[in-house]
């Protein structure tokens, strides 16, 4: 179980990984031995489960994301798992319940770069795509 500091820190180290553990312990009200012990015991446990850094696709060339939900055709998922394994343009797949089988992340370089993936996925399954106008969390 972790309390209302453990969830502090979780909250900290989302906001900036590479916090250094006086300054964690400092937002925290702890020494950072006191943070970095905490930490330590998040690790351990599982809770933190690892670092990393956040992408601004658009600077790289990516500016286009979208969400698509795949319907799959058939009971076999491997073939269609196998292309997505191939494709540079998805950040994440999920495995879903309701509608659709998957959910897939993507970002592209262009419309057309979006549409010749389309093309491709279509040979291993359906798709209803929605392509992100605006991300709403980061101004929250």
């Amino acid at each position: 179980m972790i309390d209302e500091t453990d969830r502090l820190i979780i909250k900290a180290l989302k906001e900036n990984g590479r916090m250094m553990m006086k300054e964690l312990g400092k937002s925290v009200h702890l020494t950072g031995q006191a943070a970095a012990n905490r930490v330590m015991k998040l690790e351990e446990q599982g809770i933190i489960e690892g670092y990393t850094i956040k992408v601004n696709n658009a600077k790289i060339g990516k500016p286009i994301q979208a969400f698509l939900n795949i319907y799959t055709r058939g009971l076999e998922h491997k073939p269609l798992l196998d292309f997505f394994q191939n494709q540079d343009c998805i950040q994440n797949i999920y495995k879903i319940s309701g509608e659709g089988c998957y959910m897939i992340e993507v970002f592209s370089s262009s419309h057309q770069e979006l549409d010749t993936f389309l093309e491709e996925l279509s040979i291993y399954a359906n798709y209803k795509v929605s392509i992100i106008l605006n991300s709403l969390m980061d101004k929250l």
